[in-house]
Formats: C-alpha cells, structure tokens, sequence
C-alpha cells in the first residue's frame, strides 16, 4: 500500500469534480478486473480443451477473443497507472506485476501452443496460473511479496 494514504489520489484527465473523477476511476476499475476474469476463464477453458484435445481450439473466435480481452485489459491496467500515478520501475508492486505478466505470457504460450509435449504444457500451464494469481495478490495488498507478513 502506498504511504500517506495517496494510493488511490487520481489525475483523473483533467476532470476537477470529486465526484465523476472517483466515478471514472471506478469504471476503469471494473473494465479492469473484469477483463483479468475473462483472461482467466479464456486460459483456463483453453487449457481444458488442448488437455482434451479438443477441436474448438481450432475456431477462429478462440484465437481472435484472448488477444480482443488481454489488449483491454493492457489498456485499463495503463489507464489505471495514470489516474493513480503509480509506475513500473518507481514502485516495487507494479515492477513486480510487470515481470510477473511477461513470465504468465511465456508460460500461457508454451502450455498452448509451443509445449512440445503434453507433460511440458501441463507444468507451464500450472506455472502460468501460479503466476497469475500471484499478480492478483499483488495487486491486491500492493506488494511484490503479498505471501509476506510485514509489521
């Protein structure tokens, strides 16, 4: 959590009213943790049928979909930035979610696409949703180590 309680103080694009700048920033929220469930329930259900060999993941909505929810969700988590003025590189937490999101997009793509066998896909698959929720739990507590009791 950030100190002196500015975690959540918001630029808000230039829009002075409290009231529809907080409003904004809740939006934008929602997008955002709207769109990490989507990407979970798309990676997860992906896995499900390359598990079972399916042929759905042949269809050309289930190539085109993933890249349609992760761009949105990309662009809220960069509007989110902005409004709270907490960057990669001067914060320790979203430092930690950025290298954690290039580790869950090399383990997504090895357990869908690139895994040469099927042991191989199924470790990069738990390794991207162990990844994955550790960058929910950072984003949660705000903490590159959210596992860890600080006081």
């Amino acid at each position: 959590m950030a100190s002196g309680g500015n975690r959540w103080r918001a630029d808000c694009l230039g829009v002075r009213d409290g009231v529809a700048c907080r409003a904004m920033l809740m939006i934008l929220k929602a997008v955002h943790v709207t769109s990490v469930l989507l990407t979970f329930v798309s990676f997860s259900v992906r896995g499900a049928w390359m598990l079972s060999g399916s042929q759905m993941l042949e269809r050309a909505w289930v190539k085109v979909a993933p890249h349609v929810i992760d761009t949105i969700l990309l662009i809220s988590a960069i509007g989110l930035m902005i409004q709270i003025r907490q960057y990669p590189g001067s914060h320790a937490w979203l430092t930690a979610k950025l290298v954690a999101l290039v580790l869950y997009i090399v383990f997504g793509s090895i357990s869908l696409r690139r895994g040469r066998t099927k042991a191989i896909r199924v470790t990069s698959g738990i390794a991207a949703l162990v990844v994955f929720f550790y960058i929910v739990a950072v984003a949660v507590t705000h903490s590159p180590l959210p596992f860890v009791r600080t006081t």
